[in-house]
């Protein structure tokens, strides 16, 4: 990484900011959308950081996205919330999420908030460490109802999004961020590669008849290629399970999901709390945590691995290092948000020297 354009986190965020402000957003959620997107640089998650925000500000551009007001509360029973989101920002509205759950959680020892009509709420794990440095377990996951590129498993034809689910989980030590998704690749990794012309390792997809396929350009083709679900061709009932419990966290407890009609890029949203002092106590819940890290940190590796490496580990190095040196940027990302600033009047900022 050292050979890569690095950029300070403080000024692509700033940066983000403004760019967001001047096409229109409040500057609290115009501030919350450029934490999370240059956090998911930092851990990363290039594809889902600023990777998203030309795209975001096409979204403010069209009024696909609101940039003003406050969720509609639909339900409030104490420990359980549905708000209609009214397309405001997903990282506006995932962080008051958390905020607005971290009280009941305390009170009643969890608290669920679901969201629906949330815009692109972006990369998940750039939300956990929120919650895990108050000592909370965060699960976190979503769908999108307008879209469709993933099939279920023995089927040809799309029905899910890649439905990512997220938990943080706090240890005496460095937590565990686990982000995964129910199908074998994101939409986001699956658009870059296309983009470059590049395949896969593996067979990640299904043509319209149903042959695995390594391209990501049968997703586009006509008739339309689907994203294989986690455990592929012979394993993926595993993805498909996953991806149904994350429709019913998410678009059944909202009651609204892909039986409505699209309402275009977005997100519906399943966000709960569990403070660990309303169960065993804090210290049982980080002894067994802890015993569990140094049991898979200290396993004997296998030939050709440097050894287990737990979830969120790599990402937050990575973090730490960037902070310290520098975001090294996707080569794509700068060329493609350098129009949207020079349409708003913004300097991209410079890449740090030496």
């Amino acid at each position: 990484m050292n050979t890569q354009v690095r950029y300070s986190a403080d000024n692509l965020q700033g940066f983000a900011q403004r760019l967001l402000v001047r096409a229109g957003m409040e500057d609290v959620k115009a501030l919350a959308v450029a934490r999370t997107l240059v956090d998911g640089d930092l851990m990363g998650h290039d594809t889902h950081g600023l990777a998203l925000l030309a795209g975001y500000i096409h979204e403010i551009e069209s009024a696909a996205m609101a940039c003003s007001g406050v969720p509609k509360v639909v339900s409030d029973r104490g420990a359980s919330l549905l708000w209609d989101g009214g397309r405001l920002p997903g990282p506006w509205l995932v962080l008051s999420g958390i905020e607005t759950l971290a009280p009941r959680a305390r009170e009643f020892g969890s608290a669920t908030l679901v969201i629906r009509r949330s815009h692109h709420i972006a990369c998940l794990a750039s939300y956990l460490e929120k919650a895990t440095t108050d000592g909370f377990m965060i699960v976190l996951g979503s769908s999108d109802p307008a879209v469709q590129s993933v099939a279920p498993h023995g089927g040809t034809r799309s029905v899910f999004t890649p439905n990512p689910i997220a938990a943080g989980i706090p240890t005496s030590g460095t937590p565990f961020l686990i982000d995964i998704s129910s199908s074998t690749v994101t939409n986001g990794m699956t658009a870059r590669r296309h983009k470059a012309g590049e395949l896969f390792e593996e067979a990640c997809f299904l043509d319209a008849d149903g042959q695995p396929s390594r391209d990501p350009a049968v997703l586009s083709a006509e008739p339309a290629g689907s994203i294989l679900p986690v455990g592929g061709m012979t394993w993926g009932h595993k993805g498909f399970g996953l991806a149904l419990m994350i429709e019913a966290l998410t678009g059944g407890l909202a009651g609204y999901g892909r039986a409505d009609p699209a309402d275009g890029w977005g997100a519906t949203v399943f966000l709960s709390l569990y403070d660990p002092a309303a169960f065993g106590g804090p210290d049982a819940f980080a002894r067994q945590m802890d015993w569990l890290g140094d049991a898979c940190r200290d396993n004997p590796p296998r030939p050709g691995t440097s050894g287990v490496r737990m979830p969120g580990d790599r990402g937050l190095s990575l973090k730490r290092e960037q902070l310290r040196d520098g975001v090294a940027l996707h080569p794509t990302i700068a060329p493609a948000l350098k129009p949207c600033a020079r349409r708003y009047e913004i300097e991209f900022p410079d890449a740090l020297t030496g």
